[in-house]
């Protein structure tokens, strides 16, 4: 199958992408440590460090949510929910992909999602990221004693064990994210094109989707 060079990743992509890698890994790390689970930092540098790295990532996804919409970028997002073109996807990454099957969506660059992407990065928008940032808003501010949580009807430890979990719902995003950036062929090829922008993508198949929505 032949392929062709495409500048999938604008510049502004990739600076939002690996930002916003460093600063979730640094959050993930402070946030072990701030439970006490690794010890390298003591609770309060890691407590320091992990308040910077949030008013960064709020500061970077507020240029990003502008970014998505002034070009476009967030119809990526748009769900595609035919059975057909889940059922495909969903076959590949189960053993198609084991078995050397090409892969049977076509990215283009206003079409980087296949369908399951969509409904992973919309369950990631629309529930993980603002569980973490209510909870972890409500958690900064309590502590800066510039709210209370009474008379919202919440309790500390309520917030607290929202924000843990919506940590660990993050957590398992970020490793089978990392996970399925290594099944291209070779293994790093997706994450070179995140690196330079460019990505070697197959021309599509008869039998490919043609999802055009």
């Amino acid at each position: 199958m032949t392929t062709q060079r495409v500048y999938m990743f604008t510049r502004f992509e990739r600076f939002w992408h690996w930002s916003q890698a460093a600063l979730i890994i640094t959050m993930l790390l402070t946030g072990f440590e701030i439970h006490g689970y690794l010890g390298g930092f003591d609770f309060q540098h890691a407590l320091l460090i992990h308040e910077y790295a949030a008013w960064l990532l709020m500061t970077l996804w507020t240029f990003a949510v502008f970014w998505h919409f002034t070009t476009g970028a967030w119809k990526n997002y748009i769900p595609d929910l035919h059975p057909q073109s889940l059922w495909a996807v969903a076959r590949y990454y189960a053993w198609g992909m084991f078995t050397g099957a090409h892969h049977p969506y076509h990215k283009e660059p206003f079409r980087k999602h296949n369908p399951l992407q969509r409904l992973a990065y919309l369950w990631l928008k629309l529930m993980i990221n603002p569980l973490i940032w209510a909870s972890g808003l409500l958690l900064l501010f309590f502590s800066y004693d510039w709210l209370r949580l009474s008379p919202l009807g919440l309790t500390l430890d309520w917030v607290a064990l929202t924000h843990t979990a919506a940590a660990y719902m993050m957590l398992l995003f970020f490793i089978l994210h990392v996970y399925l950036a290594t099944t291209a062929h070779p293994p790093t090829a997706y994450i070179k094109a995140m690196i330079t922008g460019w990505e070697d993508e197959e021309e599509p198949a008869p039998a490919a989707l043609a999802d055009k929505h």
